[in-house]
């Protein structure tokens, strides 16, 4: 009935939220699956397909030619992981809760706190895949030896934070066209399949080929990211700088739209959904 009422520090307050942000991702990481081993398990198996169907494609085709000089495994694990961490995060922002979700109704929550969970949580997932599929690799098949590791787990974390900002502004649109959002997502992540120039590097297209893939900057940190994992591979038509330039512009629009869509939400949007 009576509570004394105790003013919190910032540092309380950091902490607070750290710990809800937390509670939060742990609870995203679990809602695939009760059994948090068996929704790794399965991401691993998913990533394990794609390595296998690109592998068999790659060779079927005779495009192992066009590949970089050094284990053909890894080439194609260095496009593979960064494509699926990006589409992993477009798919977790745009799926994060919104301003009219239930949890929204428990005053410490709020959306900022539920888009960085699905961020972290989707995060979380691929770097523990790909650890367990890279280590296996190493101690199976073959020892795996990475020029710049630290600048390949950058490009990661680029590519990461580029589908951030895709879903931020997906999310955005969502509240008032849930319908397009869904289907536009969808569209943008089977487009990525090719858009992405997985498939090849950069310095190895024509002038026209690269105009196609250029404007991608999952293309960028792709190639920059075979830079950074071969040591004969120096790339010179991909730029670092403009993906991080066009992912900051995507995140600030997607913010403005977010907190211009939080201000008007309605409960009633949710209803019937």
């Amino acid at each position: 009935m009576f509570r004394v009422e105790t003013r919190k520090t910032g540092l309380g307050s950091s902490l607070a939220v750290l710990a809800l942000v937390y509670h939060s991702t742990v609870r995203w990481v679990r809602r695939s699956h009760n059994n948090a081993v068996v929704g790794l398990l399965t991401n691993i198996l998913q990533t394990l397909i794609f390595v296998a169907a690109f592998y068999f494609m790659f060779d079927i085709l005779g495009m192992r030619g066009t590949a970089l000089r050094g284990d053909f495994i890894v080439y194609l694990m260095s496009g593979i992981f960064l494509y699926l961490t990006h589409i992993k995060a477009v798919g977790a922002i745009v799926g994060s809760e919104g301003p009219t979700s239930a949890m929204m109704k428990h005053a410490p929550m709020n959306t900022v706190i539920a888009i960085s969970a699905a961020a972290l949580g989707s995060l979380y997932i691929q770097i523990l895949s790909m650890v367990v599929v890279l280590y296996g690799y190493h101690v199976i098949f073959n020892p795996i030896t990475i020029d710049d590791p630290m600048g390949a787990l950058a490009m990661l974390l680029l590519a990461w934070f580029y589908g951030i900002a895709v879903g931020m502004v997906f999310l955005a649109i969502k509240p008032w066209w849930p319908g397009f959002a869904g289907i536009a997502s969808t569209i943008y992540s089977r487009a990525n399949m090719i858009a992405s120039g997985k498939m090849f590097v950069a310095n190895s297209l024509t002038y026209t080929m690269l105009k196609i893939f250029d404007w991608n900057p999952l293309f960028h940190t792709i190639d920059q990211a075979r830079g950074f994992a071969f040591i004969n591979y120096n790339p010179r038509n991909t730029s670092i700088s403009y993906a991080v330039y066009v992912s900051l512009a995507l995140i600030m629009i997607g913010l403005m739209g977010e907190f211009y869509t939080r201000r008007r939400a309605s409960l009633s949007w949710g209803a019937g959904r």
